[in-house]
């Protein structure tokens, strides 16, 4: 192992150094994926010398794990697959179907939900399968996560390998997973009897809660990745605690967008259906319920928090080209504004296509992106570092 290692590294220095050979001969913007590059390297050697690596390749593991996961999600909702197994077993549901009978069964369970008896009266069994895999799929995918979440700890923990507090941070980090298992089946469970999909508030705090799992072990891994000293928020600091607000609300508007299907309604853009606010986003009583049950109100919502996120984004870049942050947190926010504005088009592209599922998925994954930049932001802008005293310089 420890060969594959050496050769593996030897083979990325020898890429790295071509690279650079090849980016000095063709302009600026390779010379500043090449700086961008040469910040990851330097952050890998002081990994390798100065923290535990195995600790931080199982939390980044899981981190990217969870990023997949809430993909799988997206596509299950997107493909209306979520309902199609109608109970919950933690322990004893990790095998499928294994022959006709059980296949048989699980259709007449299915066939009493409201969804098959208002929208998928017309399916066989063989069409049942097409939306009972992804949603199995899912399930699976969560156990599997949890599997290789928590052995890893358990060896680490025992090994007393877990430092600094960082062993009930990362039992915290479980206890939330299991609980989104729960809240998982708690959403399904809202969609089988009444109604043809889930409540859109269960499926919003469903997406919630995956995305604040994702924060805390992008958030852990980057505290092993980077060990720091924190320090008091500064003006930049608190910009970019904005920006992961705003980017986190936008990301659970999406959810609610998703939960009332809002995304296949007025696809136009800028206006909707001639209006820049849509007629008839407050006409629900209570007026509250408009933010979450009325199509117009729920997708304006959404539209007006990525514009925001776009403004918000390319301010801060702009102003820390005037406040000097340090190397790796300059380009990642350029990073982030870069992203912001394509994950908009994204967005825009998605609506006036009707959410195909590929532009759907790519829509969610651009905002998994963007968060991700936006958190990597906040922590080298809110740290200071004992062994990276470099400062980025406006050019």
């Amino acid at each position: 192992m420890l060969g594959i290692c050496r050769f593996l590294a030897a083979m990325s220095m020898d890429i790295y150094k071509k690279m650079r050979l090849f980016a000095a001969k063709n302009g600026y913007f390779l010379r500043m994926l090449l700086k961008l590059a040469n910040s990851l390297w330097d952050i890998a050697m002081k990994l390798r010398s100065q923290i535990d690596f195995s600790v931080s390749v199982w939390l980044g593991t899981c981190t990217f794990l969870v990023a997949l996961m809430i993909l799988l999600g997206g596509a299950t909702r997107l493909t209306d697959s979520g309902l199609s197994i109608v109970d919950w077993k933690p322990v004893f549901g990790l095998l499928p179907p294994m022959n006709k009978l059980e296949w048989y069964t699980l259709f007449e369970a299915y066939k009493i939900t409201t969804e098959f008896k208002t929208q998928n009266f017309w399916m066989k069994v063989d069409d049942f399968k097409s939306i009972y895999w992804l949603e199995y799929l899912h399930r699976l995918f969560g156990r599997v996560i949890g599997i290789i979440f928590f052995v890893p700890f358990l060896w680490f923990l025992v090994r007393g390998r877990l430092r600094n507090g960082l062993w009930w941070r990362c039992l915290c980090v479980f206890c939330l997973g299991a609980a989104q298992g729960a809240l998982g089946w708690y959403m399904v469970k809202s969609g089988l009897i009444g109604r043809t999909d889930v409540s859109q508030y269960r499926l919003a705090a469903h997406l919630s809660l995956a995305v604040v799992i994702y924060i805390a072990l992008l958030w852990l891994t980057l505290k092993c990745i980077r060990p720091r000293n924190p320090v008091k928020l500064q003006c930049l600091s608190i910009h970019s605690c904005l920006l992961v607000i705003t980017v986190f609300l936008t990301i659970v508007a999406g959810g609610f967008v998703a939960g009332i299907d809002a995304g296949f309604a007025y696809n136009t853009f800028p206006l909707m259906n001639g209006s820049y606010v849509p007629k008839g986003w407050l006409e629900i009583k209570p007026t509250w319920k408009n933010f979450f049950e009325n199509v117009a109100t729920v997708q304006f919502i959404h539209r007006q928090l990525g514009i925001l996120v776009v403004a918000l984004a390319i301010l801060l870049w702009i102003r820390s080209r005037f406040t000097y942050p340090n190397i790796l947190a300059a380009r990642l926010i350029s990073l982030a504004a870069a992203c912001s504005v394509f994950q908009m088009g994204l967005g825009i592209a998605t609506l006036l296509t009707a959410v195909p599922l590929f532009f759907g998925l790519l829509h969610q994954a651009g905002a998994i992106i963007m968060l991700s930049f936006a958190i990597g932001v906040v922590y080298e802008l809110s740290a200071e570092r004992k062994h990276d005293p470099k400062t980025y310089q406006v050019s």
